[in-house]
């Protein structure tokens, strides 16, 4: 990896599920904020749907994983073929300390928390993308895996932790876009908004004693987690930084995030 003209930003968004790839207005959401960044030299991703320690790296040119189902076939049949990404995996693998070993698995593909935004931003497919395992829950481990990645920003990376505001899915009664916002999802997503505007990232961090609508908007919580490699990422973790997408999508929240 060499210097870069233009620092990238880091980001959390919300990844959706594949039918989000039919939808106009959050995929046209999501191309609009790719067009307003600089164009990256390679995207890090960081899903919620990769739970695995330690820190593991995805395989270039391996098959996408449809970690889903009930949806449509069209959607399992769906390919999004990425340059080579193996000088970011040896530049990520070299950045970590002793204390946090890197595994490069040999087969495992982008998976739909990598894949679907990737294909809405970047349709091409012509940018390298290298996805990196959620290796923990822990806030503040979380916080220092994404200081120790800042330095790729300079060379051109965008740094993306992909997840769901919330993501209460036992919880839903109803499975249309544009379904009623339950209550807890609405609590969450505006306590969290404001705790992103105040640059709280010591209450983020507490969420599950702070945030209202708890524990049905996380009832597992790989897919706020995320958040925290993004908030470390960034240059002053407790940058308010910019709230790019709002609203929600079958009643969950897709608020997304932009920090310098």
């Amino acid at each position: 990896m060499t210097s870069h003209a233009t620092r990238m930003p880091a980001l959390y968004l919300g990844h959706g599920a594949p039918p989000l790839l039919d939808d106009p207005t959050w995929s046209g959401q999501l191309a609009a904020w790719a067009s307003d960044l600089p164009r990256p030299e390679a995207v890090l991703i960081v899903s919620a749907h990769w739970e695995s320690a330690p820190v593991s790296l995805s395989a270039s040119g391996a098959p996408l994983v449809y970690d889903f189902g009930g949806f449509a076939e069209k959607y399992y049949r769906m390919t999004y073929q990425t340059p080579d990404a193996s000088a970011l995996a040896a530049r990520v693998a070299a950045m970590m300390p002793d204390t946090e070993p890197v595994h490069q698995h040999p087969s495992r593909g982008l998976d739909h928390g990598a894949w679907v935004p990737l294909k809405i931003m970047y349709p091409e497919a012509d940018i390298p993308v290298l996805q990196m395992s959620l290796p923990t829950h822990d806030p503040g481990r979380l916080l220092e895996l994404g200081r120790r990645l800042r330095p790729l920003r300079d060379e051109g990376v965008l740094i993306i932790g992909s997840g769901f505001l919330t993501h209460g899915l036992p919880f839903l009664t109803e499975w249309r876009i544009d379904a009623a916002v339950p209550g807890w999802s609405a609590e969450f997503d505006a306590w969290a908004g404001e705790a992103l505007a105040q640059g709280d990232v010591d209450a983020l961090a507490n969420y599950r004693e702070l945030a209202p609508g708890m524990p049905y908007a996380h009832p597992t919580v790989e897919h706020y987690t995320p958040l925290f490699v993004t908030l470390g990422a960034a240059t002053n973790a407790d940058d308010p930084g910019l709230q790019v997408i709002d609203g929600f999508w079958m009643g969950l929240s897709k608020r997304s995030l932009q920090v310098a």
